[in-house]
């Protein structure tokens, strides 16, 4: 029992969907204590108690309706209840109610309870922009990790294949957590920075500004509604792109390494070459000749670090100093 004697989760919908695999693993790993403590808002569903209807037929009909839950998930009404005694606390609340969750919670856990996040969003306060996960740190004082991805409750609770990302800098912490998150098809990379999960969210937003801001200013001929862009030739190809296939593989291998995109393509293609680069060659060329260069940072920097020698650090700049948030 070194590293989880239970876990905490918010019984909505997400929370039961990682409740449903946490479960199930803790169920399966001797490190862990089998039982997972769920917080649940108690409500009343059709004259039944909803901790009981979870506890007695282990499904959450309310939140998650149609998917069973492992028995060994206990709803408990009673958020001081429910994290006593935990090495393990995940977050699943909407973002708006995490102060109140930490006020509530902070003198009932163990000082060296490690806290993961699942919770998007970020919180503008009088210090400026901190993510959920910096607001959980300084609230509770616990060490913490998040946990994003492009991923949908009821997608993972149906056990479609899904990745996803913990950000978490110890790498004890981070080989304990992806055993507890991880099934054959929810899929878990663990990276040593949860900023990085969250610099890489605003590289997928601000990227699609840029891409809908260059559809209205050069497709004229044939102008393109916004909405297109969160049809799945828009958003969902952009965040497929981003995680995986080719352009993801060799991205992260160009920036660990150093190596050129040729060099790349031609020890990890086997033939096949990227379309990316030579996309953003020819959007830069566009982009020159109309004198609009500093419009589309993002453009701009992914050509210049693909092909002028540019940092890839040089992304930070953009985000920092994207004319979005100006």
């Amino acid at each position: 029992n070194v590293f989880c004697t239970n876990c905490c989760l918010c019984g909505n919908g997400q929370g039961s969907a990682i409740a449903k695999i946490v479960g199930a693993n803790a169920a399966k790993y001797d490190k862990f204590d089998t039982t997972v403590n769920m917080w649940v808002f108690e409500e009343m569903v059709n004259g039944r108690k909803l901790t009981d209807i979870i506890n007695t037929d282990h499904e959450n009909v309310k939140y998650l309706p149609g998917h069973k839950l492992p028995p060994n998930v206990l709803a408990v009404p009673d958020l001081v209840e429910s994290v006593k005694g935990a090495d393990i606390l995940i977050f699943v609340v909407p973002h708006q109610f995490i102060v109140r969750v930490c006020d509530t919670i902070k003198d009932h856990i163990k000082k060296d309870a490690v806290g993961m996040s699942l919770i998007k969003g970020v919180d503008a306060g009088p210090e400026g922009l901190k993510l959920i996960s910096e607001v959980i740190r300084g609230k509770l004082g616990i060490t913490m990790t998040v946990l994003m991805g492009a991923n949908i409750a009821n997608e993972v609770a149906d056990e479609k294949f899904c990745e996803t990302t913990i950000g978490c800098k110890d790498k004890t912490h981070g080989s304990m957590l992806k055993e507890l998150m991880q099934t054959t098809n929810f899929r878990v990379t663990v990276v040593g920075d949860t900023g990085s999960i969250f610099s890489l969210l605003l590289v997928i937003r601000l990227g699609l500004m840029e891409m809908i801001a260059f559809a209205k200013v050069f497709c004229t001929n044939c102008p393109v509604s916004p909405s297109t862009f969160l049809e799945s030739c828009g958003i969902a190809d952009l965040i497929t792109t981003c995680y995986g296939g080719r352009n993801r593989k060799i991205g992260e291998a160009f920036a660990k390494t150093g190596k050129t995109i040729e060099q790349l393509e031609n020890e990890l293609l086997n033939g096949q070459k990227l379309q990316g680069p030579a996309t953003a060659t020819e959007v830069h060329q566009i982009l020159k000749q109309k004198n609009m260069v500093d419009k589309f940072p993002l453009f701009t920097a992914v050509y210049q670090i693909c092909f002028n020698g540019h940092p890839v650090t040089e992304f930070i700049k953009c985000l920092q100093n994207h004319p979005e948030h100006m």
